[in-house]
């Protein structure tokens, strides 16, 4: 489950910064500077960051160490 975890965040975390990117310059849009000739590939990355916010939301509250009511680091 780390690896899951892990995984998801980083993918969140490159979502998150491809959003910024664009914001400053929508033609700044790195998924596909990164992938842009296989289009397949570009909706996959998309659906994975998708697919990867909706299982932050979900596990995020048995994951977070703030989120723990005991003060106790949470153990998986």
């Amino acid at each position: 489950m780390k690896a899951i975890h892990a995984i998801a965040f980083i993918l969140v975390i490159v979502g998150g910064l491809n959003w910024g990117l664009i914001a400053i310059n929508p033609s700044w849009n790195l998924v596909t500077l990164i992938f842009g000739t296989w289009p397949v590939i570009v909706t996959i990355v998309y659906a994975l960051v998708g697919l990867s916010a909706v299982y932050l939301v979900v596990t995020h509250k048995k994951s977070c160490k703030c989120c723990d009511k005991s003060g106790a680091s949470v153990q998986a």
